[in-house]
């Protein structure tokens, strides 16, 4: 028997068979092959189709479905995992009001600034553990203030994964680690904050009903069997935004352990078992999936937008269909430090870690008669690996030890370079494991279920590809670094 997992991203949607048996994986498959676009009307604007994400999972069931030869009927239930942040309206009837606000839009900084001011910085360090900022919340609020016609029709707001598990259920639920993403989850009450609600002149009722990470969520419905090809019946039984999940992917769990990942968007996700922050901005605080109110564990999140994001722009733009792997060892032609090149990749929207500043991407030092394509490879790597040293420094001046990082197996950690000059300047071992989202929510709908014990066994298979040790000469790194991370600082 199987379970299916899906990782409803921005760029394209994952699904994963893994076996009952031991959660092995039986096979994954990614639609669609060239990534989604983003649409921005204004410039820091970001929205994408919701029924898009559906009619894209239904393809990549049905591909994984075929590709794998596995018989619908013995899949036994579904995971999904989700792009955070995000902001999805429908009316009455369950229709769509307007395109959903993705993660990496910004249009809502000064709205959430202000709504931080009026109700307090004290009140929401402490009970929410962030600042509202660009998040859920302060998108909703947009809506209310520049759309009003749309506003009045809402009868629920969600999150990326809550319309897909309606999708498939047509059960309108949410988490509390769904609603922390939101800032809308009162960590000192243990429930959603209906006081902001009630501060932002939000009806309470558009919040859906809530229900743990873990937990029965609906089953699959006869038209949703029908448009995915997954058998009718089984239970949905765990949902978690991206970051969460990928730490879940990764068995991390306790507190100490460190996730990071490196596919759009850059993320660091540290678990913490105090319910407290002396960052609401730079650094954002949510319940991870296995967070209860008398054993919190709390996920603190590094996250920079502009990160693959780049490195795919210079694929796309500069090379003719060469692959990453050729770019990651045609960059290594190239010494530490790319003879001077700097680049910036804070292109996509406002950057929590800069303080909701968007500085946009920049290059910086290009000579002409000196730099090649091969070092523009090298030093986007080098930028991209540079900002999460930088948030990384934020992350240690909370509290965090660096010293061990898991990672996916994705495309920027595969590269030598971005990997070792994170270790290199963080003086931190960074293991690469072999996993995905998507195969993480599977398994995490097989553990709910009580297939497995716990869940280092529903990873026991999983095994280290990599280990990314410090280079005990890090000069170059280190003034390649300074220089870079001066630039920044005269920039902001």
């Amino acid at each position: 028997m199987y379970w299916i997992g899906y990782d409803v991203g921005s760029s394209s949607i994952k699904a994963a068979l893994i076996e009952s048996s031991n959660g092995s994986v039986a096979g994954i498959a990614q639609y669609p092959k060239k990534e989604m676009s983003i649409i921005s009307e204004q410039s820091g604007w970001g929205e994408q189709d919701p029924d898009l994400w559906w009619k894209h999972l239904c393809e990549a069931t049905k591909e994984l479905i075929a590709k794998t030869g596995v018989e619908p009927d013995r899949i036994e239930g579904v995971g999904i995992s989700y792009q955070m942040h995000g902001l999805v309206l429908v009316d009455k009837s369950m229709q769509l009001l307007r395109p959903s606000i993705i993660w990496c839009d910004s249009r809502a900084v000064t709205i959430g600034d202000r709504i931080f001011e009026s109700v307090g910085s004290d009140k929401c360090m402490q009970r929410l553990l962030n600042s509202p900022g660009n998040f859920t919340l302060s998108k909703l609020k947009w809506v209310q203030e520049n759309e009003p016609e749309v506003f009045d029709q809402i009868h629920k707001f969600m999150l990326p994964g809550d319309y897909i598990g309606y999708k498939l259920t047509e059960e309108c639920l949410t988490t509390p680690s769904g609603l922390s993403e939101a800032i809308l989850w009162d960590f000192i009450a243990d429930e959603p904050a209906f006081w902001l609600l009630d501060a932002t002149e939000i009806d309470r009722s558009l919040i859906p009903e809530v229900r743990p990470n873990f937990s029965f969520q609906g089953k699959v419905t006869a038209d949703a069997a029908k448009a995915s090809g997954l058998p009718e019946g089984i239970p949905l039984m765990y949902r978690a935004g991206d970051q969460p999940n990928n730490a879940l992917a990764l068995n991390v769990l306790e507190p100490g352990e460190i996730a990071a990942t490196g596919g759009t968007s850059g993320v660091v996700y540290a678990l913490s078992d105090q319910v407290i922050t002396h960052e609401s901005v730079r650094i954002n605080s949510f319940a991870h999936v296995n967070h209860t109110d008398k054993l919190p564990r709390i996920g603190k999140m590094l996250c920079i937008n502009g990160t693959g994001i780049q490195y795919s722009w210079i694929r796309n733009n500069l090379t003719s269909g060469m692959s990453y792997e050729e770019m990651n060892a045609r960059a290594g032609e190239v010494a530490v430090g790319s003879d001077g090149l700097r680049i910036f990749p804070f292109g996509n929207g406002a950057e929590r870690m800069l303080k909701n500043k968007n500085p946009e991407a920049s290059i910086i030092n290009l000579n002409f008669n000196i730099h090649k394509k091969t070092h523009l490879f090298r030093a986007a790597l080098e930028g991209i690996a540079f900002s999460f040293v930088y948030g990384l420094e934020i992350l240690k001046a909370d509290g965090v030890d660096l010293s061990r990082i898991k990672a996916g197996n994705d495309n920027l950690f595969r590269s030598q370079i971005f990997s070792e000059t994170i270790a290199t300047l963080t003086d931190a071992r960074i293991d690469i494991v072999e996993t995905t989202g998507a195969v993480g929510a599977a398994r995490a709908a097989a553990y709910a279920s009580g297939i497995f014990k716990n869940f280092s066994e529903a990873t026991q298979h999983d095994k280290i590809q990599h280990t990314y040790h410090p280079l005990n000469i890090d000069g170059a790194y280190r003034a390649a670094y300074e220089d870079w991370k001066s630039k920044l600082t005269k920039t902001l």
